[in-house]
């Protein structure tokens, strides 16, 4: 059994225990969000949604919060003196998935 849910703007491919990393959501550590599911497959039955399934109920219990690791963006014009330089670290929500 598996499903494709969405959040933060990104598809998912899940199972039941799988851990992912998504964007942050604005919820505390240990309660439990829902996710809109677009597809759902279970012992070869097929449901998918218009734009998503009703009655398919995925869910995940919030395990922590963090940020990424920082990338550093450069910008430079040769021959004109302009460079910039500056750094971003993308916060995350790291989730534990339950399908049923």
């Amino acid at each position: 059994m598996f499903a494709i849910i969405k959040t933060g703007g990104k598809q998912f491919k899940v199972q039941n225990g799988d851990v992912i990393f998504v964007e942050k959501l604005n919820a505390a550590i240990g309660e439990t969000v829902s996710f809109d599911v677009l597809m759902l497959e279970d012992n070869g039955e097929v449901k998918i949604g218009a734009p998503v399934v009703e009655d398919a109920k995925v869910s995940g219990k919030i395990l922590a919060h963090g940020k990424e690791k920082k990338i550093m963006i450069y910008k430079y014009k040769s021959k004109k003196n302009y460079h910039r330089r500056a750094g971003h670290r993308q916060p995350f929500t790291k989730v534990e998935i339950t399908i049923g």
